[in-house]
């Protein structure tokens, strides 16, 4: 069994870009996981000795995060994307593309972005997430479908722009 604070210092920097992508918001994001790391360290005892600690923990952050507006009420999402001014390739712009698809995730309904992320982001299959979600997997495929019928800004733009990029890279 891996200590707690050594699992903490390892991951913590995983479990946050998992956050992130869920929320949208980078304060929220860290509210979510210090909130989980909380519960998580209370109950390390269990949780420690389990085959995939971090699963069971990316688990409890979408728990978190899908109740958090439950109790706090405290994200307001926006309807406005600023849309980057030129093409050129450069980093400003996968910069701002980044920012653009966070805007557009956060217009989304909870469950439909907890779905888009872990279907792209974790790339678990229909019954991972329904698992993870406690629905059924065709609940999962119909908030999948309406979540990127939401997110077709413009035709022949593929609505599930990599996810990986919004935390800045890969896990």
């Amino acid at each position: 069994m891996v200590d707690f604070e050594e699992f903490a210092t390892a991951r913590l920097p995983a479990l946050m870009r998992h956050a992130l992508v869920l929320t949208g918001d980078r304060v929220l994001a860290e509210d979510v996981v210090q909130e989980v790391l909380v519960r998580a360290h209370a109950k390390w005892g269990r949780i420690g000795v389990m085959d995939q600690p971090e699963a069971y923990l990316r688990k409890m952050i979408v728990n978190e995060f899908l109740s958090w507006r439950r109790r706090f009420a405290r994200v307001t999402p926006s309807d406005q994307v600023e849309v980057p001014q030129s093409d050129r390739p450069d980093h400003a712009t996968a910069h701002a593309d980044r920012e653009a698809l966070r805007a557009e995730l956060a217009r989304l309904p909870r469950q439909q972005r907890a779905v888009l992320v872990l279907r792209y982001y974790e790339g678990l299959t229909d019954a991972e997430i329904a698992e993870t979600l406690g629905c059924a997997p065709g609940t999962v495929r119909g908030y999948a479908a309406r979540a990127l019928a939401t997110l077709r800004i413009e035709a022949g733009r593929p609505a599930t722009a990599s996810l990986n990029e919004l935390a800045g890279g890969s896990r």
